[in-house]
């Protein structure tokens, strides 16, 4: 039987959690986050195999992975939940209308905001949302200048009262395909003009004695994965964000964390509209689903 034809016999629940594991990659994890026992949702997965005829996880001593016809469910049970969801929120909440101005890092531009947005305008199409890209820093002025309704941003010192959304380390950053932290001096790709790269990145390297080159600037973080990608020169990237291909450059390569991140969503008080109320939930609910 196709896996189409087999959704109609599914309960959406087992599906919810099916796909919470997948995400979680991880049992305990998935039933954390659920709410529910671990006992509990392993029942559920052997009453979902059951169904399917197929085990749907390999299991491993650090976690679960999809099987093949697990990652072939996946893509139906995200859609099944994704229109559960948007139904519900279709008939329980008036939609809302009205301007929301935010202001995001752009390394979360294609994966929170945009999961964000796709669940947000399907419920209030009506709402005018405006996005802005730019520094921290920048971004805070804007809130307190009354330019900006939202602003998620990073704070890795001198922390605030905002609402802590995730933790996210910066870590340097290499291509898989290529050798480029074994070279001395190791070439560096950095944000332009970045205090933030002169405190922390450089910083790192001089504390471990690893001499280097600056051989590319980026006002972007697009641009510093671009670099990295391309095997010219390795990268300060938010741990949440390693392109694929690219890995984390550990300890055992004589490298570290950057920094300790946090991950802040702000608000202007003077915003008080329900429209600004709804996007601040469908963020803080896009970072609470991201994959782990």
């Amino acid at each position: 039987m196709s896996v189409g034809a087999l959704m109609t016999q599914f309960d959406s629940d087992l599906l919810r959690t099916f796909v919470a594991i997948a995400d979680a990659g991880n049992f305990t994890r998935a039933a954390d986050h659920l709410g529910r026992t671990q006992s509990a949702i392993s029942m559920q997965m052997k009453r979902l195999e059951a169904t399917v005829g197929d085990p749907l996880f390999d299991r491993g001593s650090r976690g679960v992975s999809l099987t093949r016809k697990g990652d072939h469910l996946l893509t139906y049970a995200r859609r099944v939940v994704a229109l559960l969801d948007e139904t519900a929120a279709s008939l329980n909440a008036p939609p809302l209308d009205g301007p929301v101005r935010i202001g995001i890092p752009e390394e979360y531009g294609n994966s929170i905001l945009a999961r964000a947005l796709g669940a947000f305008a399907k419920r209030h199409p009506q709402v005018e949302i405006t996005v802005r890209y730019a520094p921290s820093s920048v971004q805070m002025a804007a809130v307190a200048d009354g330019e900006l309704d939202l602003a998620v941003v990073f704070e890795w010192q001198d922390f605030s009262d905002g609402e802590v959304l995730m933790t996210d380390p910066t870590v340097w950053v290499t291509s898989e395909l290529h050798q480029l932290h074994e070279e001395r001096p190791l070439p560096v790709a950095l944000y332009n003009n970045s205090g933030w790269c002169r405190d922390f990145a450089v910083k790192s390297l001089k504390e471990r004695g690893i001499a280097y080159r600056v051989a590319y600037k980026s006002e972007t973080n697009g641009g510093l994965k671009l670099a990295v990608t391309a095997g010219f020169a390795v990268a300060p990237i938010s741990r949440s964000n390693i392109p694929p291909g690219c890995r984390e450059l550990t300890a055992a390569d004589g490298f570290g964390a950057i920094d300790s991140s946090n991950v802040v969503l702000h608000r202007n008080r003077a915003s008080r509209s329900a429209a600004v109320d709804g996007m601040a939930d469908a963020i803080r609910e896009a970072f609470t689903t991201r994959p782990l």
